[in-house]
Formats: C-alpha cells, structure tokens, sequence
C-alpha cells in the first residue's frame, strides 16, 4: 500500500505543471510590458494627458471669446375693420376693411467679440501654476511607475525563489528515491532491515508533498506576475534567477545626489510652487481689470401690406441694416467685502504650511534612506553568510553520503544532513532576493530606479 502512495506521489511531482515550451522572462522585458500594459501606469499616463490639456493655450485665458447668435421670427396676420355711419369723400358708404393673411418676417445675425487686456496679472499666474501643476502630475506619475516596479520586481524575485526551490526539492526527492532503491537492495541482501525502507518512503512521501506545495505557489504567483503584467493568466514562462547588485561606491554617489532626484521631495518643491502662485493669483484681485468687446450684427425685416384708413392699403417693405460695434471697458472692484483679503491670507497660510511639509518631507526621506540602507547591508551580510553556510552543509552532506553508503552512520542521521543542506540553499535563496529588493527600495528613495540597469 506505501509503495502504490510513494509511486503516486512521484507521479504527481514529475507530470505536475508540465505545458508546452516555456518561454523565458527577463527582467528588462518584464519591465518594459509593465510599463506598456499595467493598468495603474496606464492611469497615471492619461491623468498627465490631463495636466498637459490643461496648460495648454487653450485653457490660458489669453484669447478672446467669440459668440455667434442669430434669430428668426413668422407672424401671420388675419384682421377685419368695421367703419360703420362713416362716408367716403364721394359721399358713399365706407366699406369694412379686410385683411387676410398677412405674412411678416425678421431675421438676425451677430458676433460678440469680448477680450480681457489685463486682469490684474491673474490669468498669468494662474497658466504658469497650470505649468507646475503638470510637472506635479508628471511625478505622480513618475511615482506609480516607481511603485509598480517595485511591485512588480517583489512578485517576479518570488517566481525566481520558488523557482530554485524548486529544483533543490527535486534534488532532495531525486536523493531520497535513491534512497529507497539502496535500502531495497540491502534489504535483500540482509544488510538492514525493513525500518530503512518505511524511514526511506516517509522521506519520499514528505519530498513529494514539499514539491508538489512549492509547485502551486509558483503557479500562483506566477498568475500574480501577469496581472502586474496585463497579460493572459495563463501566460507560462521562466524568469531570470541572476541577481547582480551595485557596486557600493556608485552607491554611494546616488545616495549623494537623493534630495534633488527623490520623487517625494521633488513633489513638495512643486506643491510649495504651486501655493507660491495661488497667493499671486489671488492678489491680482485688488487690480482692475480692462476689457474690449466688439459687435457685429445684421437685421433684415419683412413686413406685409397694411391699412391706417379704409380704401388705402400701404404696400409690405423689405428693411435691412447692419451695425458694428467697438469698446472698452474697465471694472475695478474696490470692495468685495473682504473675499479678496481673506482669500489672501488663507493662501499666505497655506504657503506656511506647505513650507513646514516640505522641510518633513525632507527630514523623513533622509531617515528612510538611512534605514533603508541599514537594511540592505544586513540583508546583504546575510545573504553572503548563507552563501557560505550552504558551502558548508554541502561538504557535510557529501561527507555524510560517503558514511551511509559505508553504514557508518543511520538513515536518520544522512535524513538530517540532507534537511541541513536544503534549509540552507532555501535560506540562501530568500536572502539573495530580500537584499536585491532592498537594493530596489534604496534606489527609488535616491530617485534612481527607473535610471539604473537591474
């Protein structure tokens, strides 16, 4: 009955997740879809468009409104007009007056031309605050790019960690079946007893249900990779296991140049710009403003045949005329009730505050930086320590193997050498990753990430 589980087992690991050809993931590629497909980027992209719309000439201010209006109007007459006792100048009776259908039209057309000249200097505050503005939304936008890469680098470095453990857990599998086929034939031959092949087949058992659970987390997050990625969910491939870390010297330089390349900081510069030209904007509102407008219209009247006395009927008319107009005009708000003042001083405030932020801004990307780079050189002697432990749990096991096959020493204890060895090269594995990510994180606070080769 153990040997059907253990054969099934076996199955399982070999045919689990087998596809077609994968292809392979490098990390340039992986970056270059994200920043092609992922949804938050693609976001972030048409949110710029926004702000470059928006600084355009056409939301200035600067040039003129232009209106077009234009009119029709249809009357139909229809009248009678009685003249009773009255007596024409032969002496005859008046006749009634009738008048029927009577048709009249007007038509009009015009321009309206209004252009402000000056506004108190407004409108030109407020398009260079547009300006900054966009350049605020292009690190905004600059920032989800930063944290989507981040992102995306935290799932493709556990792909590539589940990925080697993979293989070392069918290393492990591949020694523990050899395993069995020794303790099988010593058995055979009365060299140990039916103990070493259960020990063996547990071993198995356990190898194959450590495969088969890394197995499905690599397929998960693998599918999470491709929703980073915007792509099938069923998109198969195998990503890059190298991991190349920065010289410290050129390190050092980057940590050097943070404050004028960190994205957080760059951001507050912009914010304290941007109130700058809100407490400009809003003091142009004690100036006047000056404005010229100009007209242009066409009328064209049609009247119908009318009578003012019986017997005399007057002949409809056509009438048109054309008008043109020009002026100027100038507004001068001397008092508002003290919107202006109050709006003033709330910006100066606003200014203040903004100001203060900035500072803690600063102060708080320099204590991330300094945290961020402690982390990394631990994690970096960590990773260099489990280098050379797993060095060091190789030479046991090796001597180990060598003392099993002799039978100087128990399943159990060649079972305990092969467990060093794994949790050493599983431990190594996540060190090598955790300090490649904390490289990444130390970059995008000097506002080097999108600039360096990963």
């Amino acid at each position: 009955m153990m040997h059907k589980i253990v054969t099934s087992l076996i199955f399982l690991c070999l045919t689990f997740g087998l596809s077609a050809q994968e292809k392979r993931l490098s990390k340039e590629e992986a970056v270059r879809l994200a920043l092609e497909h992922n949804f938050g980027i693609k976001m972030a992209k048409n949110l710029t468009k926004i702000a470059d719309n928006n600084q355009g000439i056409l939301n200035s201010g600067y040039l003129p409104s232009l209106t077009g209006t234009a009119g029709a109007n249809y009357n139909d007459l229809n009248s009678s007009t009685e003249y009773p006792g009255q007596f024409d100048t032969s002496g005859g009776a008046r006749e009634d007056l009738e008048i029927d259908h009577a048709e009249s039209q007007t038509y009009n057309a015009g321009l309206n031309l209004n252009y402000t000249l000056f506004d108190g200097l407004g409108r030109l505050y407020n398009y260079k605050r547009l300006k900054e503005q966009y350049q605020l939304t292009e690190l905004q936008a600059r920032e989800t790019v930063e944290n989507t890469l981040l992102q995306l680098f935290s799932i493709y470095f556990e792909v590539a960690r589940l990925t080697e453990n993979e293989n070392v857990l069918k290393q492990a599998l591949e020694i523990s079946l050899d395993r069995i086929t020794r303790a099988e034939y010593a058995f055979e031959y009365g060299q140990n007893t039916k103990l070493d092949i259960l020990n063996a087949q547990v071993d198995v058992t356990n190898d194959s249900i450590n495969l088969l659970n890394t197995k499905q987390q690599l397929a998960n997050t693998k599918r999470d990779l491709n929703v980073v990625l915007n792509q099938s969910l069923s998109e198969d491939f195998q990503v890059d296991t190298i991991v190349k870390f920065i010289p410290r010297l050129q390190l050092d330089e980057l940590i050097a140049q943070a404050r004028e390349n960190n994205v957080s900081i760059l951001q507050a510069e912009r914010n304290l710009n941007i109130n700058e030209y809100d407490i400009k904007v809003n003091r142009s509102g004690y100036l006047p403003q000056i404005g010229l407008t100009g007209s242009y219209g066409w009328n064209l009247n049609q009247s119908a045949p009318n009578s003012f006395l019986p017997g005399q009927v007057i002949p409809g008319s056509n009438r048109s005329s054309l008008t043109f107009g020009l002026g100027a005009s100038l507004t001068w708000n001397l008092f508002d009730g003290g919107r202006t003042t109050t709006l003033l001083k709330n910006s100066k405030i606003s200014y203040e505050n903004q100001e203060l932020l900035q500072e803690q801004v600063e102060l708080e990307v320099d204590r991330d930086i300094l945290n961020a780079l402690a982390s990394y050189e631990n994690r970096l002697n960590i990773y260099e320590i489990q280098e050379q432990n797993v060095i060091t749990n190789r030479n046991n096991f090796e001597r180990s193997k060598e003392q099993f096959q002799l039978g100087r020493i128990t399943s159990i204890e060649f079972r305990q050498a092969q467990i060093n060895l794994l949790n050493a090269q599983t431990n190594k594995n996540l060190a090598k990753y955790d300090a490649k990510l904390a490289e990444l994180q130390l970059l995008q606070l000097t506002g080097q990430l999108l600039n360096v080769e990963l």
